[in-house]
C-alpha cells in the first residue's frame, strides 16, 4: 500500500539525484510569510487577519500547544493507512478543503485551481457560497471527485432555494451550512482601508449566476457592479435565523446536512435534535468574534456529548500534521482546512495547493507512523497528554 509518507522519499530523491528542491516551504507554518510577499495589501488585509485584536485566531494555536503526542513502540505500523468516509464520501484522508470565500484575491484561477487540486489528492472539496467562481463551475473544476456546498443562508428564501437545486443538479452531496456569520465580524484590517469586495461584485458568482438574483437587478451585473454589490449585501445578513428554520432547510435538501460554527456543546446536542447529520466544531478561524474560545478547547466535550449521533468536524487553526493528530485524537471524523492551501495557492496556484496537501498530508501519516499507529482510527484522548503547566 502507498503511503502520503513517500512524499517524503520523493523530496529526497530529487534532491540528492536530480539537484531539485521545492519551490515552497514544507515547513507549512512559514507559508504565511511566504504569501504575504505577493498578495496585494487588499488580498492580504482580508485573508491572513483576524477580527479585532486577533485574540480567538491567537488562542486557536495555542490550544494545540496545550497537547502533546504520545508516541508509542513497538506496534507495527508498516502498513498505514489513511482513507476514510464521513457521512458517505469515500475520501483519501480525514482532510477537507473547507469554504473559504473569494480565492481569485489569491490566485485569477480561485477556487478553480484549488477544486481541481483537491480533486487530485483524493480529498472533498466544500464549495463556498462567497467563492468567485460558480457552482457549476466548481464542479466542473471537481470533475469525480467528492464535493460538499457551504450555505450561506440568505434572507430571500426563494434565492435560497435556487442555491439549493443548482448545488443538487451539479452533484453536490452535503449542505455545509455556516452558522457563525449571519453578521460579519469587526475586521480592522479591511476597515482601516474601507474595503469590502463583495461591493464591487466580486466574491459573488453564485449570486451573480443565479437567476433569482438577476431577476432582482435592473441592470445586467456587467452594465453596474456596485448595484449587484448593493442587491448581495441586502440579502447576505440574516442574523433572524434561528433553530426552528433548519426544518424548512431540511424539506429542501435530500443529502447530510452539517452545521458550521459549533462551540457550546448544548448547541451540538440541539443539532442532534433537530435531526442534522453533522457539525463543524469552528469559530471561522478566529475571524468573527474576537476574545472567543478556541474551537479545539471546546472539540472533546463535544465530541463526548454527540459522536456517537453526529458526525463531528473540526476547523480552526489547524497548521500542520500534528494539528490534524492532535484534532482526531480529541474526537474529530476529520478536519477542515483553510488559510494554509489558500497559501498555497498565492504562492503556485494549483500546484501550490497540491504542495500544501500533499505535505501536509505526508506529515500526518509520518506522526501517526512515528507515534506507534497504522491508522488515525487508532487515535483516542489517551495518544494525547496536556503540556505541563
Amino acid at each position: 500500500m502507498a503511503h502520503f509518507g513517500d512524499h517524503q522519499s520523493s523530496i529526497y530523491f530529487n534532491g540528492m539525484f536530480l539537484g531539485q528542491t521545492p519551490d515552497l516551504p514544507t515547513d507549512l507554518t512559514s507559508l504565511e510569510e511566504r504569501a504575504a510577499e505577493v498578495l496585494s495589501p487588499e488580498a492580504l488585509g482580508y485573508i491572513v487577519p483576524s477580527a479585532g485584536g486577533g485574540a480567538t485566531a491567537r488562542a486557536n494555536v495555542a490550544a494545540f500547544d496545550r497537547w502533546r503526542i504520545v508516541p508509542r513502540m513497538l506496534r507495527d505500523h508498516a502498513v498505514r493507512d489513511l482513507a476514510t468516509e464521513v457521512l458517505g464520501t469515500s475520501m483519501a484522508a480525514p482532510v477537507l478543503l473547507g469554504p473559504v470565500g473569494v480565492q481569485t484575491l489569491a490566485h485569477p484561477e480561485g477556487e478553480l485551481a484549488s477544486a481541481r487540486a483537491a480533486a487530485a489528492v483524493g480529498l472533498p472539496y466544500v464549495h463556498s457560497t462567497q467563492a468567485s467562481h460558480s457552482i457549476e463551475e466548481v464542479a466542473a473544476a471537481v470533475g469525480d471527485g467528492p464535493r460538499w456546498y457551504q450555505l450561506y443562508w440568505p434572507t430571500d428564501p426563494e434565492l435560497c432555494e435556487s442555491f439549493l437545486s443548482r448545488a443538487a443538479f451539479a452533484g453536490y452531496t452535503h449542505l455545509v451550512v455556516t452558522l457563525d456569520t449571519t453578521l460579519l465580524g469587526w475586521r480592522p484590517r479591511d476597515l482601516d482601508r474601507g474595503y469590502l469586495p463583495f461591493l464591487q461584485a466580486v466574491g459573488i458568482a453564485n449570486y451573480t449566476s443565479d437567476p433569482v438574483f438577476l431577476r432582482r437587478l435592473e441592470k445586467s451585473v456587467e452594465e453596474d457592479p456596485g448595484a449587484a454589490g448593493i442587491a448581495f449585501a441586502s440579502v447576505f445578513p440574516n442574523p433572524g435565523l434561528d433553530w426552528s428554520q433548519l426544518a424548512w432547510l431540511r424539506e429542501r435538501w435530500d443529502g447530510p446536512i452539517l452545521l458550521k460554527g459549533i462551540q457550546h456543546v448544548d448547541d451540538a446536542r440541539l443539532a442532534a435534535e433537530h435531526g442534522m447529520d453533522g457539525i463543524v466544531v469552528s469559530n471561522h478561524g478566529g475571524r468573527q468574534v474576537d476574545g472567543a474560545v478556541a474551537s479545539l478547547d471546546q472539540l472533546p466535550a463535544i465530541a463526548e456529548a454527540v459522536g456517537d449521533r453526529l458526525a463531528v468536524l473540526f476547523d480552526s487553526g489547524i497548521r500542520s500534521g500534528p494539528d490534524v493528530v492532535k484534532a482526531l485524537a480529541l474526537g474529530a471524523d476529520a478536519v477542515l482546512l483553510g488559510r494554509p492551501f489558500l497559501y498555497g495557492l498565492a504562492l503556485a496556484g494549483q500546484v501550490g495547493v497540491e504542495h500544501v496537501l500533499r505535505c501536509l498530508l505526508a506529515e500526518v501519516d509520518l506522526t501517526l507512523g512515528n507515534a506507534g499507529y497504522a491508522s488515525h482510527r487508532e487515535l483516542s484522548r489517551d495518544s494525547l497528554a496536556p503540556t505541563p503547566r
